[in-house]
């Protein structure tokens, strides 16, 4: 006679059934539970109202006083540095210069990171197994060198390269027989000094973003690429097709946080052309506040200025999921994909019946 007391037991672990309406019945607090939200969930969430709602709060009351900086005296005045803020045609200009950053820099950097990081990986022998090119783990190293080096020493490295009169940059194109470059001012010029400190920016941070992207590629199944290979696809094709798809998130992400740093911009931007470069050229909205608040003393003004660049970084990060989304990414992506996948598997359980 068999024994049922082990299938009365594993009967009674069971989970119990959804309540009526296929709602899933309340579980009870226990203390295991309290305790486990409180300290993942109820920490966490206190350190960033107290570190990050808390202080953003304080600068938008800030920001519509008049406050001086060094007096505990200030008179509230609403919301006239904020219309103050968009009269002023030397912040419009500084608004205008991080847009272009957040446009331009993000993309370039990106893409050139996405070259490196799929030569690197996937950039050796068209026969045999998927693999990098030779040498790959030197040329991590070689681009990576550059993030290592601090940002404001980038910055003043290649303000030297710009020099007009004894530049290396103007050195090197003279001497290939180009006379027009002996002494001409690349960070003095109108049409120059914008590109040239975003071919700083991408230069420094590039490397890096090869980096994270090797990771990712790496994490894609490599018989995803050896099906493509039989089936004919090229290196192109390959990228576009396999390589983007599979590491999207990881371009999402990146495109973010590349994008507040150029919205910010301020330490490479204030190491090569302090003063806002020609006619405000290169000005940056972060320049443009620190200039008005430790050379003005206008900290209520400045503040201002903060909260209107907070305000755009928020923007900005939304964008990019917002267009992320419309063109199928994140979670609509995977519940698009969720019917085919078990269209799929209950067609093998049939089969296999």
């Amino acid at each position: 006679m068999k024994d049922t007391t082990p299938i009365a037991k594993t009967a009674s672990r069971r989970p119990k059934p959804a309540a009526r309406g296929g709602r899933p019945r309340r579980r009870k607090l226990t203390f295991d539970r309290v305790t486990f939200f409180l300290a993942f969930l109820g920490v966490p969430l206190a350190i960033f109202v107290i570190f990050v709602l808390i202080p953003f709060g304080e600068a938008i009351f800030w920001g519509m006083t008049d406050w001086r900086g060094f007096s505990p005296d200030y008179n509230f005045v609403g919301f006239d540095n904020f219309t103050k803020m968009f009269q002023d045609d030397v912040f419009l200009k500084a608004l205008r210069n991080v847009a272009l950053l957040a446009v331009f820099v993000p993309l370039v950097t990106l893409t050139l990171a996405l070259g490196v990081a799929v030569a690197i990986t996937l950039g050796g022998p068209s026969k045999g197994p998927v693999r990098g090119i030779r040498g790959a783990s030197f040329y991590r190293i070689v681009s990576f060198f550059p993030y290592v080096v601090p940002a404001i020493i980038v910055g003043l490295i290649w303000a030297q390269m710009y020099d007009p009169n004894a530049g290396l940059l103007n050195g090197v194109l003279t001497g290939l027989g180009l006379d027009r470059f002996d002494t001409f001012a690349w960070l003095g010029e109108k049409a120059t000094a914008m590109p040239s400190v975003m071919f700083v920016i991408v230069w420094g941070l590039v490397g890096f973003y090869a980096v994270l992207f090797i990771a990712a590629i790496k994490g894609v199944p490599a018989e995803l690429y050896e099906a493509a290979r039989i089936d004919g696809a090229g290196r192109l094709r390959t990228t576009v097709s396999i390589t983007l798809p599979a590491i999207r998130d990881s371009v999402q992400t990146a495109y973010i946080y590349l994008g507040i740093a150029a919205l910010d911009a301020f330490v490479y931007v204030q190491a090569m052309v302090p003063n806002g470069g020609p006619d405000n050229s290169t000005l940056t909205i972060s320049q443009r506040l620190f200039n008005v608040a430790f050379a003005k003393q206008q900290f209520g003004y400045a503040t201002a200025m903060g909260v209107v660049l907070a305000v755009v970084t928020l923007v900005f990060a939304a964008l990019v999921f917002l267009v992320n989304r419309l063109t199928g990414g994140g979670e609509g992506e995977s519940k698009r994909k969720a019917p085919g996948a078990r269209a799929r598997r209950a067609a093998a359980k049939g089969g296999a019946g």
